[in-house]
């Protein structure tokens, strides 16, 4: 019941009345994550902006946060505000592809401990890759995001609803400010929190029962290319940081009770070196970025957080850092064993 409760609030256009904006990306959750279903990437991109001085990352809080929203409403539209702009103190700007949601769920219920196993902070091990838990303010492990800022579902969909909608929530009960500036009177007149918290808890509920998508399904002479490209996946690396399978915990829901996640990422954050640095975050410098599990890649056009690789042997091959060996590997390879671990990829 729930779950149909908030796919109804994922796919609702919300207005200025039920408390969309006055500052905005998108009208609805769906905007961001239609493809190839809803809950899935979008076509949309969205900007964010950070500062990165003397190895310190500024959100730029006091310029209206990281998020650059481009809408506003009619009301502040009136008030001379047409949008945000980018913030003057900012060192580095991307256009951030929205991240598929299939999955989350199972991904939430993998334990900490999990997690915490598969730290390598000082790179022991001989190939270059380290990897550490990212952790928020409060020291809880992060998952969600692309920084892994967010340690839960709730607070991942909570601060969507405000940054990208401007909808105020139980937890979120102020608006985003104008580039810094106070909000000029009666531009919004929705009383806060604009959507309650059962709201809150069905849209959770609808994006943490969102099934995994299947990997491809294939037989005879394909499902052995398949095969085979995995192990070529396996011993060039790849499976140091993309993990091939994940287990969660004990969980009263049966759905998430001790399943088996392919979701191909350690859900560890990674130096992926120069190539690849842009904005940095909470506990993220510019080139650190959280795996990106591979799940549903075969669905996706185009890859990396800003979607600069249009194909999967681009992305691999703009990988750096603590994958630069790793990638070394990779292009070393023949091109009947390239193809090959590129097909099993494409077959997730």
């Amino acid at each position: 019941m729930r779950f149909t409760t908030g796919q109804t609030v994922f796919t609702r256009t919300f207005t200025p009345a039920e408390g969309l904006g006055p500052l905005f990306n998108e009208t609805r959750c769906s905007n961001c994550h239609d493809l190839p279903t809803t809950g899935g990437t979008g076509a949309e991109l969205v900007t964010k902006a950070t500062r990165y001085v003397a190895g310190k990352c500024d959100l730029l809080e006091a310029e209206g946060g990281s998020n650059v929203q481009r809408h506003a409403t009619p009301l502040l539209v009136a008030a001379g505000i047409a949008r945000e702009e980018i913030p003057r103190g900012a060192t580095a700007v991307s256009n951030i592809v929205p991240p598929s949601l299939y999955g989350l769920g199972l991904l939430e219920a993998v334990p900490d401990a999990a997690i915490l196993a598969r730290e390598n902070p000082l790179g022991q091990g001989g190939d270059g890759v380290a990897g550490r838990a990212a952790r928020t303010g409060d020291h809880r492990v992060g998952r969600f995001g692309r920084k892994a800022e967010f340690a839960t579902l709730a607070e991942f969909v909570e601060g969507a609803l405000l940054l990208e909608m401007g909808i105020t929530t139980p937890h979120h009960l102020v608006e985003e400010r104008v580039n810094g500036r106070p909000l000029p009177a009666g531009t919004d007149p929705a009383p806060d929190p604009e959507v309650g918290k059962s709201t809150v808890d069905a849209l959770v509920d609808f994006v943490r029962f969102l099934a995994p998508p299947l990997p491809e399904s294939a037989t005879g002479a394909v499902r052995d290319s398949i095969t085979r490209g995995e192990q070529q996946f396996r011993e060039t690396g790849c499976s140091r940081c993309h993990v091939p399978t994940l287990v969660t915990s004990q969980n009263a829901v049966a759905a998430l009770d001790r399943r088996t996640v392919h979701a191909y990422s350690d859900l560890l954050l990674h130096d992926l070196g120069p190539e690849l640095a842009s904005i940095c975050g909470a506990d993220a410098a510019p080139s650190v970025w959280r795996t990106a599990p591979l799940m549903g890649i075969r669905h996706r056009k185009v890859l990396l957080h800003d979607g600069r690789a249009l194909s999967i042997d681009g992305a691999v091959r703009l990988h750096g850092g603590e994958a630069f060996k790793v990638k070394r590997a990779y292009e070393a390879l023949s091109s009947e064993q390239r193809t090959l671990l590129l097909r099993f990829v494409q077959s997730r």
